[in-house]
Formats: C-alpha cells, structure tokens, sequence
C-alpha cells in the first residue's frame, strides 16, 4: 500500500493511492497514520479494504508529511562512501547516529524555509525506514520483521551551524521545514529489496544527486538493529539512511541554496517532493 496524509497542516486526514494515482480516503477506518496504526496487524487489515470502495479524494489538497506524531526522527551520517569522500571524511567504522528535531517534518511540497542569517543551507536525499513495532536489541536476522515502511527524505542540512556552531550536528538538522517526509509510506510489501533503490536530487531542473541504495556502507537490517541497542525504536520512529554524493557542501564551488531556488528529489516507488526556497521572515 501507499499510504498518504492529506489536508491543511496540523489536521491532515489519513488515505492511500489507488491503482489511478488517486487519493482514497481511509478516515472511516483509521484516524490517521501513526505509529497506532503501523503494526502488522493493522496494516494486513486495511490490505483487506476493497480500495473502489472508498471514496475518491477530489480536487488537489496538499500532501502532507506520510506519518503523523513521529517520536523519534534518527538520522545517520556519511553512510555512503562516495558521501564521505566528498566531504573529506573517512568512511565510519559504526554507523554514525544522530537525532533531526521531529518539528522540523513538513510535507513533501511545502516551501523549504531558510533560517535567518543562513549561508550555507544543503540538500540530501535520503531513503527513510520507517518503524511498525517496537524494536529493542533486535538482530540483523529479524530488523526487517519491524519495518512497516519506507519514504522519500529530505535531509536539509545548514553546514554552517553543523559544523562550526560546535557540538553535535542537532544544531545544523533541525530548523523548520528541514525535514520533508513523502509523499507516501510505501508498505514493505511494495519494496522488494531496499538496498536496490535509486534516488536522485534536482536543483533548479539540474541533477545534483544520482545514487543507489545498493552503496550504503550499513545497509537497513545493519542500521534497524544497530539503532535498537543504544535506544528503543517505537511505532512510527523514523531512521533516514544517509545521503550519496552530489550536496553542495561537496561541489567545487561550493553551493548552497538562496531563495528562489526549486528542489526537487525522489526515492525509486516511493514518490517525489518538490519544494521552493524561501527565507525566513
């Protein structure tokens, strides 16, 4: 299934895409897509739905972030080697784990605010896993069995405050509108192999960004249980993957993104976003 969350913000309401690229609407069956809703039981149940018979979604409401009230929005550094490389960093040894702030989720086409003073704001996108059940000091073996699904992510990173503000990378990660989700949770029964997925980023229609999955260092299964030994993975958790190369902070130049400028970025059967560059205030 593709599950989506459309409406206003904050009062989004829960559907799934049918066979036409339409939006069904799932309110008379489920309140919204959370955590509550992503166990394998749930999802196994609204698979049963007969999809003709929901209604159809009219007009063109706006897409909103594909999980609703996510707990914990974990990230993962320099996770593909061409990534690192571009950076100047070394290939980690572990997998490098840091948290993105949960109010910095938007929808996958909401404008993407820079902060004040910033000069260096940067793209990444990245595959997001997203979590059913509750995982604690699971195997690599079983990692998958807590997936319920996958989604496009938009890792928006101010180098500026990641790197030279001191500390950890929090500061540079967590501004609103930094962390673009969707525009659907795609079920894991839709995604043969994670690790064979290409994904791609455009700026300004120019392609920043061509990877594949396939080149993680660490791949899902790795990355689920490693994360589940230094913390428990709730339903609806979200882990993002890393990013290959192509951000700006690696260009030579350098480049960042200025208002005006139009991101657009993808993950292989799991939807497309597209966002425009404003400043703030």
């Amino acid at each position: 299934m593709k599950l989506v969350r459309f409406g206003d913000a904050g009062s989004e309401s829960p559907g799934l895409i049918d066979g036409d690229s339409q939006i069904r609407d799932l309110g008379a069956h489920i309140e919204d897509i959370s955590g509550a809703v992503l166990s394998p039981e749930v999802l196994a149940r609204l698979a049963q739905i007969d999809v003709t018979s929901l209604p159809v979604v009219s007009g063109n409401p706006r897409i909103g972030p594909c999980v609703a009230s996510v707990g914990k929005f974990v990230c993962i550094g320099l996770n593909y080697s061409d990534h690192a490389a571009e950076t100047g960093a070394q290939p980690p040894t572990q997998p490098i784990v840091f948290m993105k702030a949960t109010s910095a989720i938007s929808g996958p086409d909401d404008d993407l605010v820079l902060p004040r003073g910033s000069q260096k704001t940067d793209w990444e996108v990245e595959l997001g896993i997203v979590i059913g059940k509750t995982a604690k000091y699971v195997s690599e073996e079983e990692a998958l069995d807590y997936v319920a699904g996958y989604c496009t992510v938009h890792d928006v990173s101010e180098r500026e405050y990641q790197i030279e503000h001191g500390g950890q990378w929090v500061k540079g990660k967590s501004a609103d509108t930094f962390g673009p989700i969707g525009p659907w949770l795609v079920t894991v029964d839709e995604v043969d192999d994670p690790q064979n997925l290409s994904l791609w980023l455009k700026l300004n229609g120019e392609t920043m960004q061509s990877g594949t999955t396939a080149n993680m260092i660490f791949d899902v299964k790795h990355l689920v249980s490693y994360v589940s030994r230094y913390m428990s993975l709730q339903p609806g958790d979200i882990i993002t993957t890393g990013t290959p190369a192509g951000v700006g902070m690696g260009r030579k130049p350098q480049r960042y993104l200025k208002a005006g400028d139009v991101v657009e970025l993808g993950v292989d059967g799991l939807g497309t976003q597209r966002q425009k560059v404003i400043a703030d205030g």
